[in-house]
């Protein structure tokens, strides 16, 4: 069974909202109105004169940022704190009907409660000040006067929830309310939310100042500032981290390329070509791995060719660094033919894609001895 009380206070709340669906807007029912999208309910947005102030509270990140994946360790914030206070969870005060007609009779009648609630207020009697203050807003509710000086004694009693909401609706009738912009500052100022109390308290000092939103902007600026620069840091660490991220990603990547080509290279064994689509594989393989590649042109009836192969077998076991291709120009014309062999058996030297020397004919000396030098050199 559900509790009659409770059910009774949900009615009274649902009563509230269709009087002033701004409730709504406020941040503490963040959860009840998500809640109420996700069974298919539309909520209209509320302009703010400012700033949204849902995106705000649900899209802005905290100031104090959690540490990713690779541990990324940020020193805490130290802030004063002396001032912040519980908030205030109480269900949201009374708000008028700002559709319903106001008559000069109304205006009189809600000019009257805010006599006897600054009477009360005067006396240090806060709870009779906002039972007034409530009156008149019911009889005037499209007053932003009468909304931001609920805002103040909501203050004084330390109900900085209430205060904003009652800001916030002053700052919808009267954007340039400098009483709501100060009371929404100073009551986010009690919650710890520094920045937002200082960007509220910097525009009311732009529209009126007075010495209280300086002395208040002497307490609540050190605390965004540091904030702010705590935000700062953390991003640079973040970015450091996320270029060292990819550099390290490029460098695996770069590694296992060149794996890839080197595992295809058959260290220290001669590679049979028998088209030109297998020799651009094998060139591109060698010069990822900055290997230097030797290309054999031979033929079955070359007597020469039989008399180096056996020689270049061996060479290539001596030498496991170095790529040793071997062509047969019968077999794999087209190869012979772009690289313009006319005669067997032909030895070019190739580095990064490149033909840096040649040797022609069965000169076993020569091949020798240009293998030690382009296979040294870099």
């Amino acid at each position: 069974m559900v509790d009659a009380n409770q059910v009774a206070e949900l009615r009274r709340f649902i009563e509230q909202l269709k009087s002033n669906p701004s409730i709504l807007h406020d941040p503490s029912l963040i959860f009840f109105k998500e809640y109420l999208r996700s069974l298919g309910a539309q909520v209209p947005k509320i302009e703010q004169t400012e700033r949204d102030y849902e995106e705000r509270a649900e899209t802005k990140p905290s100031f104090s940022p959690k540490h990713d994946d690779d541990d990324i360790m940020e020193s805490d914030v130290e802030l004063d704190n002396s001032d912040v206070v519980e908030p205030d969870n109480e269900p949201p005060q009374p708000m008028g009907d700002p559709t319903s007609e106001v008559t000069d009779e109304n205006r009189d009648e809600a000019q009257l409660e805010k006599s006897k609630a600054m009477e009360a207020i005067s006396d240090g009697k806060f709870d009779e000040g906002i039972e007034y203050l409530t009156k008149a807003v019911m009889l005037n509710p499209t007053s932003a006067i009468l909304y931001a000086t609920r805002a103040t004694v909501f203050l004084k009693v330390k109900k900085p929830n209430a205060a904003i909401r009652d800001a916030n609706v002053a700052l919808q009738f009267n954007p340039d309310s400098a009483k709501g912009y100060k009371s929404r500052g100073m009551a986010r100022a009690m919650l710890g939310q520094w920045e937002d109390a200082a960007a509220d308290l910097h525009v009311a000092s732009k529209l009126d100042y007075d010495e209280e939103i300086g002395t208040m902007l002497k307490k609540v600026e050190p605390n965004a500032k540091r904030i702010e620069e705590h935000r700062r840091k953390y991003q640079r660490l973040r970015k450091e981290k996320e270029l060292q991220r990819a550099e390290r990603e490029r460098r695996q990547q770069q590694e296992a390329q060149e794996r890839e080509a080197q595992a295809a290279l058959n260290d220290g064994q001669v590679i049979s070509i028998h088209s030109t689509s297998e020799l651009e594989a094998k060139t591109k393989a060698a010069k990822k791995a900055s290997r230097l590649l030797i290309l054999y042109f031979t033929a079955t009836w070359c007597g020469p060719c039989r008399y180096m192969s056996p020689l270049y077998s061996n060479l290539a076991t001596q030498h496991p660094r170095v790529v040793f291709l071997k062509v047969d120009i019968d077999e794999a014309n087209d190869v012979a033919a772009s690289w313009n062999i006319s005669s067997v058996p032909t030895f070019c030297f190739i580095r990064d894609g490149k033909e840096v020397d040649k040797v022609v004919g069965a000169d076993k000396g020569s091949l020798e001895q240009k293998i030690a030098q382009h296979s040294s050199s870099k």
